[in-house]
């Protein structure tokens, strides 16, 4: 591996951290009231969670990420549209959250699912009167942005990735 082969990695998640958030920070930012902050800093999380060392990983992640997202904000938004935050709420949302990707069968979506109901329903906690659906769709628009920045940034970048070897022809991957 060449020097310049092993800054690869930690080059493309800080860029695609620095394109989420600037990016997730102006898309919340349209909602005045629902913490722009919190939209970059997820879409960011996003981003490093979603990057991996070759494309295909990458991809792969980036279904884990949006299925998990999506169960994770219907979950909590239907829990607060009934009811205000409570820690022990979180706690039951989570548990149902991942007993529901268990008797889906994918348990591998469990854990970004429970971390997508500690977002909402956290961010729900700074202030009552966020619309429940509308929180849990910015975060769920904010993974989209940084899982979409990582898996673009991922397929651009020149070269094979650890794993991938040099090929010939048009694809890349």
């Amino acid at each position: 591996m060449t020097q310049l082969a092993r800054f690869r990695i930690p080059a493309e998640i800080a860029l695609a951290c620095l394109a989420a958030y600037v990016i997730g920070f102006q898309v919340t930012a349209l909602f005045p009231g629902y913490l722009p902050k919190i939209g970059g800093l997820w879409s960011a999380i996003s981003a490093v969670v979603v990057t991996q060392s070759t494309r295909q990983e990458t991809t792969s992640q980036a279904s884990l990420r949006m299925l998990g997202s999506a169960i994770g904000a219907i979950t909590s938004a239907a829990y607060l549209l009934l009811l205000p935050f409570h820690p022990l709420g979180m706690a039951v949302v989570i548990f149902a959250t991942v007993t529901i990707c268990t008797a889906l069968r994918i348990p591998s979506h469990a854990r970004l699912a429970a971390i997508t109901v500690l977002v909402v329903m956290v961010t729900a906690s700074f202030d009552p009167r966020l619309n429940p659906l509308l929180n849990a769709l910015l975060r769920l628009i904010e993974s989209g942005i940084g899982t979409g920045v990582a898996v673009l940034l991922v397929r651009l970048w020149p070269g094979p990735h650890r794993g991938e070897g040099i090929r010939t022809g048009a694809g890349r991957d």
